[in-house]
């Protein structure tokens, strides 16, 4: 399985997760470039990564620029077909304002940046300790969205308690109903919050990240 990290100016993830998918989960990785457009050399059993960071400097809203790159017209393209595409970070509210997947990320509700570890889970499986690091992470969609979210299974994490417990006081910036990341009905689009590449190595001593793409990806 090969990835594909695009590269925007602003973006201050890339390497991370470049390094994260190269050295710690052993992957083949092709550094994308914003104004480029050939992605021909990826499959739809392949990965296009929309790493996080502060894309055309987050001017506008949060990714609404990064949404006309030309390589996103790419990428919406190769998703369209059924590629897998993950958004982190900046990443998801890129999908977010390029349709790919519904909803909105807004301002926290402390109106603060947040960076700090915290604890996500999917489904009955264990807590997972992700680091986030956003100022405008929290996830909005209409009631009718979210219904259908539910009905589809397609939130893939909620921020909870070390020990599993989905509340009030596991959730680190008012998203609704706790969710940290979601799919598209298709499950082939994936955007998450929290920086999984960042909790992939050992020297780090948290290797939860790992978890993330293995669940995702289905990678060894």
């Amino acid at each position: 399985m090969k990835f594909g990290v695009v590269v925007f100016p602003g973006s201050n993830c890339d390497r991370d997760m470049i390094d994260a998918l190269q050295n710690d989960l052993k992957q083949e990785v092709i550094p994308l470039w914003h104004k480029d457009k050939d992605i021909s050399m990826f499959t739809t059993d392949d990965c296009i990564v929309l790493p996080g960071g502060f894309s055309y400097g987050d001017y506008l809203r949060c990714g609404a620029i990064a949404r006309f790159s030309p390589m996103m017209q790419s990428v919406i393209e190769f998703a369209n077909r059924g590629g897998k595409v993950l958004g982190v970070c900046n990443g998801f509210q890129i999908l977010c304002e390029s349709g790919l997947l519904p909803g909105v990320l807004l301002r926290n509700a402390n109106q603060k940046f947040i960076c700090k570890n915290v604890f996500i889970k999917n489904g009955d499986d264990g807590a997972l300790k992700i680091p986030i690091a956003h100022g405008e992470g929290r996830y909005y969609a209409s009631d009718e969205v979210l219904q259908q979210l539910e009905a589809n299974n397609q939130v893939i994490y909620r921020y909870c308690s070390e020990g599993g417990d989905i509340n009030e006081e596991s959730n680190p910036n008012g998203t609704v109903l706790n969710i940290a990341g979601i799919c598209n009905e298709g499950k082939n689009v994936f955007g998450m919050m929290p920086h999984p590449e960042r909790a992939c190595s050992e020297s780090l001593h948290n290797i939860d990240g790992k978890i993330v793409f293995k669940t995702l990806f289905g990678l060894s």
